[in-house]
C-alpha cells in the first residue's frame, strides 16, 4: 500500500526550519523511481471520478508531481509561484501566514474561464497556501475541482480551510 511505503521513506527533520517544528521531508521520495511512479499512479486512480481541465502546482515541491500528473493525464500544468517570479502579466493573491504574509501569482491567461482545476502541493499543513491558490482559481472565474497532497498534517486541521472550495481533498498519507 502506498501509505506504508511513503511512511517508510518520508524523513522527519526535527527543529526545521525552526525549533519545535518536525519537518516532513519528501525529497527522499525522489530517490526512488518506483515509488515516484506509484505516487503518480495512485493519484491518477483517485482522480478517475473527478472532472478537471488542468492541474495547478504550488511552488516549488508542488511542481515535482503536479507536472508528472498533468503529463500522465493529458491536461495542462499551471505553475503557481511566489510574487515576482513569473514573467508577463499575472494575477496575484496576498495571504496571511503565522509569521507574516506572502503573495503568490499565476499568469493571467493560463486558466480559462469555467475550467475545473485540481490544485496540487506536496504537503497540507494549515491550508493557507492551498487556499490562496484556490482564490487565484476563483479570480480566474474557474472552479476548484479538487486538492491533492502527498502528505496531510491532519493535526493542523488545514483541510477545514479547504472545505469551502471543494470536498474533494485527497492525500496519500496523514500525520
Amino acid at each position: 500500500m502506498i501509505r506504508e511505503r511513503l511512511d517508510k521513506v518520508i524523513r522527519t527533520v526535527p527543529d526545521f526550519p525552526k525549533k519545535g517544528i518536525d519537518f516532513k521531508d519528501i525529497t527522499s521520495i525522489l530517490l526512488d523511481d518506483k515509488l515516484s511512479n506509484e505516487i503518480v499512479q495512485s493519484f491518477s486512480d483517485k482522480f478517475k471520478d473527478i472532472d478537471f481541465d488542468a492541474i495547478i502546482g504550488i511552488e516549488s515541491r508542488g511542481f515535482l508531481f503536479g507536472f508528472l500528473l498533468a503529463n500522465k493525464l493529458g491536461v495542462p500544468f499551471i505553475p503557481v509561484r511566489k510574487a515576482g517570479k513569473l514573467p508577463g502579466k499575472t494575477i496575484k493573491y496576498k495571504y496571511d501566514l503565522e509569521y507574516g504574509s506572502s503573495e503568490i501569482e499565476i499568469h493571467c491567461n493560463d486558466i480559462q474561464e469555467g475550467w475545473n482545476i485540481l490544485i496540487h502541493d506536496d504537503l497540507l499543513a494549515t491550508g493557507g497556501t492551498a487556499s490562496a491558490a484556490a482564490e487565484l482559481v476563483l479570480k480566474s472565474k474557474a472552479n476548484v475541482a479538487a486538492f491533492a497532497f502527498i502528505v496531510n498534517l491532519a493535526y493542523l486541521d488545514g483541510q477545514i480551510q479547504l472545505d469551502k472550495y471543494t470536498n474533494n481533498i485527497i492525500s496519500l498519507t496523514n500525520y
